[in-house]
Parts: C-alpha cells; sequence; structure tokens
C-alpha cells in the first residue's frame, strides 16, 4: 500500500499545520509574522538591499485599508493585516503564476485563510464588502510597490493595478527593512489590533 504524501509543516513554534485540513489550534503569530517576513513579493525582483517582503506589504495595505475606511472596526484592520496570512505557509505568487496553477491554488488558500480567520476571532469568511475594501487597499499597495521598486512606470502599473487615489497614498512609502524588523512591526500590529476587539 502506498503510503499517503506528507501534508502538514513543522512550524517554528513546535505546530505542525495540515496544509490540506488546517486547523486554528495550529496557527501562532509568531509563525506567522516569520514567515511573511521572510517572504518576498515580487518574487524578489525590486531593489534594495532587502527583499520587500509580504509582511511589510500588508502591514501597508491595513494602513490604507484604515484610510479608505477610517470608521473600520478593529476586527476589519485586523483581516486588512491578515490578508496575505496563507502565505507564511503557501508562499507569494505572482499573478500569472496563480492563473497557471489554477483553482487549486485558491481552494488551499481560502482553506488557511478561514482557520487563521477563526484562530484570531474573525469570522472564517469576511464579508463581501470589507473584502473589496481590502482589494482596493491591495492594488493600491501593489501600485506603490510597482512604481517605487519593483521597475514599473506609473502607465504600466495603472494599466494591471487601476489608477490610484493619490490622497490614500500621501505621505506613503514603501519601506525595505531587515526581516527581523519587519516580523517585530508586524507582530505589534497584530496585538494592537488584536487588544481593540472586544
Amino acid at each position: 500500500m502506498a503510503q499517503q504524501p506528507r501534508a502538514w509543516q513543522r512550524m517554528l513554534s513546535g505546530r505542525r499545520l495540515d496544509l490540506l485540513d488546517p486547523t486554528p489550534v495550529d496557527i501562532e503569530i509568531d509563525d506567522i509574522a516569520h514567515g511573511l517576513a521572510f517572504v518576498a513579493r515580487w518574487n524578489g525582483q525590486t531593489h534594495g538591499d532587502f527583499a520587500y517582503s509580504v509582511a511589510e506589504h500588508s502591514l501597508l495595505v491595513e494602513t490604507i485599508f484604515s484610510r479608505i475606511d477610517p470608521r473600520a472596526p478593529a476586527k476589519w484592520r485586523l483581516a486588512a493585516l491578515l490578508h496575505d496570512a496563507p502565505e507564511y505557509v503557501i508562499g507569494d505568487m505572482i499573478s500569472p503564476v496563480k492563473a497557471a496553477v489554477g483553482p487549486g491554488y485558491g481552494a488551499l488558500d481560502d482553506r488557511l485563510s478561514a482557520a487563521i480567520h477563526i484562530r484570531f476571532g474573525l469570522p472564517a469568511a469576511i464579508p463581501a464588502a470589507v473584502k473589496k475594501q481590502i482589494k482596493k487597499a491591495d492594488k493600491i499597495s501593489a501600485w506603490m510597490e510597482a512604481t517605487q521598486i519593483a521597475g514599473f512606470s506609473e502607465t504600466e502599473s495603472s494599466k494591471f493595478f487601476g489608477k490610484p487615489d493619490l490622497a490614500l497614498m500621501q505621505g506613503l512609502d514603501i519601506v525595505l527593512r531587515a526581516p527581523v524588523a519587519t516580523r517585530s512591526a508586524f507582530t505589534a500590529r497584530h496585538a494592537e489590533l488584536l487588544s481593540q476587539i472586544s
């Protein structure tokens, strides 16, 4: 009888996360922050002395989301911070690769997202209206990243990500820093938002 392939990954916390059937009890914020701080956006094809990590991107998306909806409750700001959290175990794929991989990637991402949300007191599925605002913030962040560190022109970025509302980006810049600093900032912001959720 053929042995089933291993579907779990051991985390630095000691947890074993089943990627095909994830449970909230096996999810720790330190594992998420550590993993995301070491996952490079844009397949690492960015200018600078450090890779631009998914953790850094997530912090920016949460900031932009908060500008889009200043009255958003802490739980939806937390959802924005965690919008790419599954990438701590499945990595970040650029859109053309996701399209080539097919619906299996999306299903895996959805299962992990649901477990992560439940772990931190959010609904498994985020309401469509909130998800739409998070996606808007995500696209603005992608536009900023593309033009500031990934070598895209503003015209090219607007073609792929839409023309952003400049007011939402005012005073914001892409930050490149060592993974340990990004990990610490991500963990601190997560704790701050979690403390605001009643």
